[in-house]
Parts: structure tokens; sequence; C-alpha cells
């Protein structure tokens, strides 16, 4: 009978000849959601032999991660600012680099209150639940085109506690109208920003498994960026503001299109690895 030990050895080997990057910490982690457990408890239980189930459980795993499915979506869930979100191949996996679009506005705004948030194309809805639990009073509505989308970012709203504080629509943006939605001091969208023309040589992760209509507008990275400054600059509150996540070196682009649509103000944020990551200004 293996122990947690051995099967993390084996496994390890395992993910790395299938050319996972990090395999010891993705063998570690499928691991630790099988047992139930923290990564780093499974130092304390080296010499804990895995029962059938478990071990059949986590080679069914393995073999799922050697094909490049994503990490997240085998255990069904990732952390992301503190907050526990659950995902799937519907919704696109919250990344690390999001947090900085998070931060950006908690400091434009924590001194603030009852403010009203809109959250274009919301996907697992990791950043209007993580905005709606740090500002004081802030409610939400959210976006987004699929339906699928839309009920993961609903459970993840029960999940979190904040079901009441968040409103969540069907709507593809790109073609139905906006008349009936009402104004907001926030606008927030990490919009599908791949151009067609790059798409295709996005890792395997992405391009097999992740939803494409949530990474790339089939055209050149900029539809969602010119179509949302257009709708945010007639539903925005006086004053009020609008934060965009950018691709690598999209954002001197986007910052443009922002001052063709009279926002003003704009200011560019630098991510963890110093890569442009967030534009964001205000409309008079």
């Amino acid at each position: 009978m293996l122990t947690v030990l051995n099967s993390i050895l084996l496994s390890t080997d395992y993910l790395k000849n299938k050319g996972i990057d990090s395999a010891r910490i993705n063998a570690e982690l499928l691991l630790a959601d099988i047992l139930d457990c923290k990564r780093m408890d499974l130092y304390l239980r080296f010499d804990q032999p895995l029962s059938k189930v478990e071990t059949e459980k986590y080679r069914k795993a393995l073999k799922r991660r050697a094909t490049k499915e994503p990490l997240q979506y085998i255990v069904g869930k990732v952390e992301f600012y503190g907050l526990i979100f659950f995902v799937n191949s519907k919704v696109l996996i919250p990344r690390q680099e999001t947090e900085i679009l998070i931060e950006t506005i908690i400091e434009n705004y924590q001194d603030d209150k009852n403010k009203n948030i809109l959250d274009i194309g919301c996907g697992s809805g990791n950043i209007i639940i993580s905005l709606v639990k740090v500002l004081t009073n802030a409610k939400g509505v959210a976006l987004d085109i699929s339906e699928d989308a839309i009920s993961v970012a609903k459970k993840n709203a029960e999940y979190n506690k904040v079901t009441e504080n968040i409103s969540f629509i069907k709507k593809d943006i790109l073609n139905d109208k906006i008349q009936d939605l009402e104004k907001f001091d926030i606008v927030v969208s990490n919009p599908p920003y791949v151009s067609k023309k790059e798409f295709g040589s996005l890792q395997k992760e992405i391009l097999a498994y992740e939803p494409k209509f949530a990474v790339t507008d089939f055209a050149d990275g900029y539809t969602f960026y010119k179509k949302i400054c257009d709708m945010a600059k007639n539903i925005l509150l006086p004053k009020g503001k609008l934060f965009f996540e950018v691709g690598y070196n999209q954002a001197n682009k986007v910052k443009a299109i922002m001052e063709e649509n009279n926002f003003t103000g704009i200011k560019i944020i630098k991510d963890y690895s110093n890569i442009e990551r967030v534009v964001y200004g205000e409309i008079n």
C-alpha cells in the first residue's frame, strides 16, 4: 500500500514526464484535495497509507492533469483575494494578476461607502464578490453572456455570503441594449482581450480547456474595451470611474480608447511582474 510520501514522489515523476511545470506542487495539491487537507499538512502525514479509494481518486486526477487540464478545474476551486471560488470549464480561472485590479479599486474607494458597482463579464464572480466583501455597504450588478457562468457566480456569491448584495444578469453587451441598467459609481471589467492572432499561441491549458469566449474577442483584442468605454460613459454617475484589466502591451492603446470617450485622469498600474495590468479613469 502506497504512503503519502511514496505517492507524491511517484506522481511527481509522472507529471514531470508529461511536461507539467511545477510537477511536485501539482502532485501535492491534487493529493491534498483528495485527503481534504492543506498542502503543507501532507508533510506531517508522509507515513500515512492511502486507501484503495483514495489511491484510485488520485490516479484519475493525475491522468486528467497529465492531459494539461488545469489543476483548478480538477479540484473544482481556487483561492482568489483570500476567498474561495468554485470553478469549472464554463468560467475563466481567476488569476493572481487580477488581484491588482481589486487592490486598485479598493485603494480608490476604501474610505467611501454605499458604492454601486457594475462588473461586465463576471465569469466566476471573483471580481464583484471580492469588491462587495471588502467595500463597506457596496452593491453590485454583474453581467455575463453565459448562463453557465452566471450559475457558477451565484454559487460563489452564496458561498461567500454576498448573495443579497449582488444581482446577476445574463446580457450580451455587444448586442443587447443597456438602457435598463441603473447608474453606477464604478464600472469594472476583465474582458476577453487576447487577439485572434495571438490566441493560437496560448498554452494548451487555456486553448483546450478554458472557455474561448472568455479569453479572446476573435478580433484585434480591443473589441470589448471600445464597447465598454462607450457604454460606461452613459451609465456612470458624475465622477464615476471605469477600471480595466489589460493584456501585455495593451495599456497605452486602452488608455487612448478611454481618452476618445472623454475619460480623464487616466492611470496605468503595473502588476507583480512589472507588467502594465490595470488602466482606469474618471468620467466628468
